[in-house]
Order: C-alpha cells, then structure tokens, then sequence
C-alpha cells in the first residue's frame, strides 16, 4: 500500500508539473502571437506610410519642362523664324490642296479624296507640335501641365498613326487603279472610300489611347525634364520612377504593328503593281503609271523611313541630339513635302490650281 500510495502521488505530481509546463507553453504561445500581431500592424503601418509619402512624390509632379533646343542659346531665334516659315508654308499648302480639291470637280475622285484627308491630318499633326515648339523657342519658362502632356501625346500618336494607315489605304488605292481599272468604281466606291478613311482614324487613336495610358499611367516622382521639343513617347517614359518594362513592351509591339502592316501593305501593293506595269505594251504607258505612284512613294519612304528610325527600338536606346533631328523630319519636312510633292508632280493639281485661281480673279465671291 506504501509502494502504490507513493506511485499515486509521484503521478500526481508529474501530472501537476506537466500541467504547469503546459499552461507556461500557451502562455508563451499567446506573448509570441501578440508580438507577431503588434509586429505586423508596425509593418503595416510603415507601408501605409511609405505609401503615402509615393502618393505625395507621383501627386507633385504636376508638369513637365521641355528643354527642346536650349542647349542652342541665342541660336534659338533663328531656328524659330526657320520653322515658324516653314509652318506657314505647311498651313497654306495643305490648305490650298484641301480647298482646291474641294472646288474642282475633277477631282473629286478616290485617289484625290484620300489625298485631302491626308493634308487634313497633316495640318492637325503639325498643329499638335509645332505652335508649342515656336512658344518655347522664345521663352525661357517652357513647361507643360501633366494634362497638357498627355492631351499632346495623345493627339500627336493619333494623327501619326492615322497618316500611317492612311498612305497604305492610298496604296490599295493605286493597286486597284492601275491592276483592276473595270473593277475600280466598285472596289473603291464612294461608300468604301468613306469606311476606309474612318477606319484610318478610329485605329490610329485607338493606338494612341492605349499608349497614352500605358505612358501617363505610370508614378512620376522624380526629375521632370523631357529632353524634347513636344511630349514623346520615350523621353517622357524615361521619367518614370517604376520598371517600365512591360509598359515599353507593349508600346515596342504597338508600333511595329502601326508600321509594319501598312508598309507590308505597301508593298504587296506595289509587288502588283509593278508586275501590271511591266506589261503594259507602250513605253508611255508605262511612264504615265509610274509618274502615279512616284509622289505617292516618295512620301511614303520619308515617313515610314523616319519613324521606323525612332520608334522601332527600345526607348532605352533613346538618343536625344539624333532623335530631335529625325523628329524635326517627320514632324516638319514631311508635313512640308506631301503638299509640294503632289503640286509639283501631278499635273492635275497643277491645273486645278490654276484653274481656281483663275476663277478667283475673274469672280472673288467664289473663294
């Protein structure tokens, strides 16, 4: 009986202690957990805190300073007469050749109407740009509100990429003259015409929303400095404080398909049409064809040559001093060459032109 009453207290008290060892256990379980908890709302709270210190430094960059041509000094006076010439040059061709074709009735066909509209979005793309860039050559202050930024970049992309689709539209159009001349008042009929060149534009700002968001989207929190004379794509992307990796990618993938359909386009066009030409029996004929297509092509190697240069590559090869100067190219040489090319080399015009003009002398209420 000793033995066993021993056992039972021995028992008891390795009962006892193990209780004890236990409540110590949930006790140190419960001071851990309250220390994870009081651990984790500090983390939270220094995230939160962080976050809102990110949101002030995104919400302060309100605007952006385009530096352009500063680096050029006094020089910039002589470069704003140069291109505010040039940009009358660029409003009264473009003008001329839209009101011309709007007046004479001879004109007044597919080849022509795509030919307007083109001078129409020309006249809106360097409307975009240019004005600004003469502002900031004669001030010293040359910012631009965040809002502003993105409506420019917006409606420049817009218009760039609605003349890209228009020139392969215009392709097709010389395709289906000059390879299916019975079929072409059907192919190209006023209906068609009119679908086409709505489809140019809704496609060109449908690209042009997708960038611009892809860009402006993005947190902004340090340096504001655009390296440009407008608000392009890889200098503003470049001021960005996150990865823009992925963003760039998809803009990279946006405008080789801008590009490279309609130059695809083009050039099957062209594939065609040269093989239909080569078989015209007269050696006249075969000029006559040419002379078509030469104005026509000539824009189209100058525009998809220059943009290709800049914006099929990552913008991390972005180059400030090259990329103005091809910028300046396509944003004022172009716009200057389309109307000069298609009045100087068609005769059509030529004498459209004359005739108006004519018209105006001899009765000025017409005009």
């Amino acid at each position: 009986m000793v033995f066993n009453k021993a056992r039972w207290l021995l028992t008891s008290s390795c009962l006892t202690t193990g209780l004890r060892q236990v409540a110590r256990i949930r006790n140190l379980r419960v001071m851990f957990s309250s220390f994870l908890v009081s651990i984790l709302s500090d983390e939270r709270l220094a995230v939160n805190s962080r976050n809102q210190v990110n949101q002030a430094n995104v919400s302060s960059v309100t605007e952006f300073l385009l530096l352009g041509f500063s680096s050029l000094g006094e020089n910039q006076l002589i470069l704003f007469a140069v291109f505010l010439c040039l940009y009358l040059i660029i409003l009264s061709g473009n003008i001329t050749i839209v009101t011309v074709i709007h007046l004479d009735c001879n004109l007044r066909i597919p080849m022509y109407f795509f030919l307007g509209i083109l001078s129409i979005s020309e006249t809106c793309y360097t409307f975009v740009v240019l004005p600004k860039m003469l502002i900031n050559l004669l001030s010293v202050l040359r910012k631009i509100s965040f809002i502003s930024c993105a409506t420019q970049m917006f409606f420049f992309l817009g218009f760039a990429v609605t003349n890209c689709m228009l020139l392969g539209v215009m392709g097709y159009d010389h395709y289906a003259a000059i390879c299916h001349p019975l079929r072409y008042p059907i192919l190209m009929s006023w209906q068609i015409c009119g679908q086409l060149a709505a489809s140019c534009a809704g496609i060109g700002f449908l690209f042009s929303l997708v960038g611009t968001l892809l860009v402006f989207r993005l947190p902004f929190c340090g340096p504001n400095k655009v390296n440009h004379y407008f608000c392009d794509i890889s200098p503003v992307i470049r001021l960005a404080c996150t990865d823009s990796n992925i963003n760039e990618l998809i803009i990279f993938i946006g405008g080789v398909l801008a590009l490279m359909v309609p130059m695809t386009f083009i050039c099957i066009s062209y594939g065609f049409i040269v093989c239909t030409i080569l078989k015209i029996p007269s050696a006249e004929g075969k000029l006559k064809a040419f002379s078509t297509c030469a104005s026509h092509l000539t824009v189209v190697i100058i525009h998809y040559g220059c943009a290709s240069f800049v914006y099929l590559r990552p913008s991390s090869k972005f180059s400030s001093s090259k990329d103005r100067l091809v910028t300046v190219t396509y944003t004022v040489f172009t716009p200057l060459l389309n109307p000069m090319v298609y009045s100087l080399r068609n005769k059509d015009v030529q004498m459209a032109i004359q005739k108006v003009i004519g018209r105006g002398k001899c009765n000025p209420k017409v005009l």
